[in-house]
Parts: structure tokens; sequence; C-alpha cells
């Protein structure tokens, strides 16, 4: 068995690539109603298009997820990020809706302000292979804290477009198409990234498999689970939000590109509590009990008056929220065995595309006939069924690192 090389250059390439990835979602998520509506689209229209991209990395992700097995996580990644910079360019040059619509489905845009893509479950399991497993939390939430940060300030870059018109004296709709090519930069930048990766990063990994085996059962069971947290999640994705806000509130893109900047931030800094905390109390528990009240801030923002209040809740929920991605993402890889991570990762990963591929065009519609804001109601009473039923069904289900210290404590 020959000896595996530091991980740790493998790690930086997946957290540089992470970064660029997450600096073009950052802005793409705002921009995107705003682009759509400025080519004459309405709400049904542009919760349409954020249905079709999520339904599109639903199906793209479980796919490559079950057929990693037949390639390195470079290739899958190099040619994610191939298809990253075409998404971009299409949405540049193409102005009819169901061409939009057509690109959004078989390409990479996010709508939301969290990583939903077919990278995801990639780069999750590339680090599960080379990271150890009692780094494997902490190492998550960094996965997680690089992700957030770099799309808080790619919600910033938001703000471009109106200055490049102004300044510029360019169109507004020129303006924006100028930042759909350069998320096709940020993509191209990325699979640069992504190229320097060793095609076996871990010299004595087990092969992955075609298919789940062993954890069948019990990934199946998490994945309808996830689904419904991402049908919930779905009805308050942030291009939806920030239409929300220019609705009720009139606010401006810049604005809302700053405000998300600093919910973005509040969830990065999140992460590495999240990690602190699940050492402590577990990473089933971390899940739950931060969401949950989190989930009743959404219950209580429609029914706000002025933006403050509303401002204090979201930002509540972003210091709550995703505190259960990177445990989540860590209580997954340590409850499978290893060579079935790969799938795994997919299979819990597509619920958060495909369950939530629903829920924007029911927000959309929800927007068009009422500014009340019944989509976080929505969002926020499936959420909390959600968490129920996860602690009920997976209370029993510890990651063998906890097992082994309650076995060790009760000695």
């Amino acid at each position: 068995m020959s000896e595996n090389p530091d991980p740790a250059p493998v790690v930086r390439r997946v957290l540089a690539a992470k970064a660029l990835r997450c600096l073009a979602d950052g802005f793409v998520s705002l921009l995107l109603p705003v682009y759509l509506l400025q080519l004459g689209f309405g709400p049904v229209q542009v919760g349409l298009v954020a249905t079709g991209t999520l339904l599109g990395s639903g199906v793209l992700t479980l796919a490559v997820g079950l057929q990693s097995w037949r390639f390195n996580f470079r290739t899958w990644l190099l040619a994610s990020a191939a298809l990253m910079a075409a998404t971009g360019i299409g949405f540049a040059v193409v102005t009819d809706f169901w061409p939009l619509l057509l690109i959004a489905i078989v390409g990479t845009l996010n709508p939301s302000a969290g990583d939903v893509s077919v990278f995801l479950p990639l780069e999750q399991a590339l680090l599960a292979q080379v990271v150890e497993h009692r780094r494997r939390t902490a190492q998550m939430a960094r996965y997680s804290l690089v992700g957030t940060l770099a799309a808080a300030v790619g919600s910033l870059a938001a703000a471009l477009p109106t200055l490049a018109a102004g300044r510029l004296g360019m169109s507004e709709t020129a303006a924006l198409q100028g930042m759909f090519v350069l998320y096709a930069l940020l993509a191209l930048a990325a699979g640069a990234v992504y190229r320097g990766l060793p095609a076996a990063p871990v010299a004595d990994a087990p092969a992955p498999r075609g298919s789940l085996q062993a954890a069948r059962k019990r990934v199946y069971l998490l994945a309808a689970l996830f689904s419904l947290d991402a049908f919930g999640g779905g009805f308050v994705v942030q291009s939806l939000v920030a239409l929300w806000l220019y609705q009720r509130f009139d606010l401006a893109i810049a604005t809302a590109g700053a405000i998300f900047f600093w919910t973005g931030v509040l969830t990065a800094m999140s992460y590495l509590v999240a990690a602190r905390i699940a050492d402590r109390f577990g990473l089933l528990n971390t899940m739950v009990f931060s969401h949950l009240p989190s989930s009743v801030c959404l219950l209580l923002i429609p029914f706000m008056d002025t933006i403050g209040p509303v401002l204090v809740l979201l930002f509540i929920r972003s210091a709550l929220s995703q505190m259960d991605v990177p445990t989540r993402s860590s209580y997954v890889m340590s409850i499978v065995p290893p060579a079935e991570r790969a799938a795994a990762a997919s299979v819990t990963a597509v619920p958060r595309s495909l369950a939530a591929a629903a829920s924007p065009m029911l927000a959309g519609y929800l927007l068009g006939i009422s500014p009340f804001g019944w989509a976080f109601i929505a969002g926020g009473v499936a959420k909390i069924v959600y968490d129920l039923l996860l602690l009920g069904t997976f209370r029993n289900v510890r990651p063998p690192e906890e097992e082994a210290t309650i076995t060790r404590k009760a000695s």
C-alpha cells in the first residue's frame, strides 16, 4: 500500500474553486430576478426559471453521483465547470423566455443563497476522502464558511450593473448581461483550479461503487426528510426574497445586496460555531436545535409592517438556519461506508434541487397575488415539520466516533 499524499493541497484547491463559484452565485442569485423583470417577464416566470434551475440541478446531481465511479473527481469537476461557463454565456446572449428556461434547466445557475449544484456532492465526497474523520466536521464547516463568505461578497457585486449603467452610459440590460459573462469567466477560473487536482488524491481509498448498497435504506430515508426541508427552503430562495423586499418595501437592488452581504457573513460565522457545538452535543442535535428557531423567524417575517423588524428576523435566521449545513454533510459522510459516500452525497443533496424545484414557482405565484409574504409561512411550517421528523427518526443513529465517545464516558 502506498503512502497517502498530504491532503492540504487538495483541500486548498477545493476551497479556492468553491470560493470562485460562490462568488458568482452571490451576485447571480440577486441579479437573476432583476434581469428577468428587465426583459419583461413577471413574478410567475421568475419563479418558473428558479424552479427550472433547481430541477435541472437535481437531475444532474443525481446522475453524476450515481455514475461518479466511472471517472475520477477531477474529470467530473472539470466537466461541471465547463457547463457553468456555458450557462453564463447562454444567459448573456439569450433574451427569449423559453430558451432561457431551457438553459436554466440544463445549466448550473443557482437562485439560492446556498450552494445548490452538481459541484457540492463531488467536493464533499472528495474532502471526506482526504480528511481524517476526527477533522471532518471542522473541515466541512470551513468548506461552508468559505463558500458563504464568497457568496456574501458576490452579493455586494450585485450593485455593479447600476454603477456601470450610471458611469459608463451602458443600458441596464447590457450591464446585467455583462455580469453573466463575469459568471462564465469565474467558472473558467474554477476549472483552472480543478485542473491541478490529482486524479487519485488518496492512494488506498476504496473504489466507489455505482450505487448504494449497505447504506441504501438509511440514505433514502435521509433524502426523503431532506426533501421536505428543501421544499420549505425553495419558498425563500434569495432571488425571491429579494423580489419580495423590492415589492413590499421598494428596496433598491444595491441595498438588497448590502443586506444579503451581512446575512451571508452571519451565516458564515455560524458554521464555525456549529462545529464547536457539534463536538459537545452531537451532530444531529446541532442540526435540529439550531434550525427550529430559524424557522420560527420565517413565520414571523410577513407580520412585520416595516423593514427594520424584517431585517432583524432575517439576520437572526441567517445566524441559525445554516448551522445544519456542515453538520449535515459530516453526518451523512460518517454514517455510510466510505465507498458509498459519493452516491450518498448526491442522493441526499438532490432534494435541495428536486424537492425545492416546485416551491419557487408556488412562491412566485403567491408573490403575484399578494404582497403579504405567504411564502415565508409555507416555508417555515415545512421546515419545522422536517426538524421534528428528523429528530424523531434518527435520534438513535449516531456516527461511530460519537458512539465511541459515549461508550468511553459510560465506562
